[in-house]
């Protein structure tokens, strides 16, 4: 019905930067809410940022400033922006949306993409 795919990661400097793009596929009238979490080796994943169809965006509060969600209705995609890596950065990174209208189904909540590396290395 709905698929996820993240691309973008992969091995950088610390101080470095990467963009994550993350592309809705399938029948797909509109996603409400599209968010990028991360999980880190040994940790639970957590949330990095969200950002509404409007616009509205929301940040962990220790990734403000460094990470940046926005994303393109049209083309449904959501991208995350991250600068001045930190080792403590590396993670999965995973694409999330929620409430998306899909033609003949109705609304979908909570789908998952299966994620895209990223290693800051020191």
């Amino acid at each position: 019905q709905v698929q996820l795919v993240e691309s973008g990661g992969g091995l950088v400097q610390a101080g470095g930067s990467l963009r994550l793009p993350c592309a809705a596929s399938g029948r797909i009238f509109s996603i409400n809410v599209m968010c990028w979490y991360r999980q880190a080796p040994g940790k639970q994943r957590e949330l990095v940022a969200v950002i509404t169809a409007g616009g509205s965006t929301n940040y962990a509060d220790s990734l403000k400033g460094r990470f940046t969600i926005s994303r393109d209705n049209a083309k449904k995609t959501v991208y995350l922006q991250m600068n001045n890596l930190k080792p403590e950065d590396t993670a999965v990174y995973y694409c999330n949306a929620d409430r998306v209208a899909v033609a003949d189904v109705g609304t979908v909540a909570d789908c998952w993409g299966r994620g895209t590396q990223v290693t800051v290395s020191s």
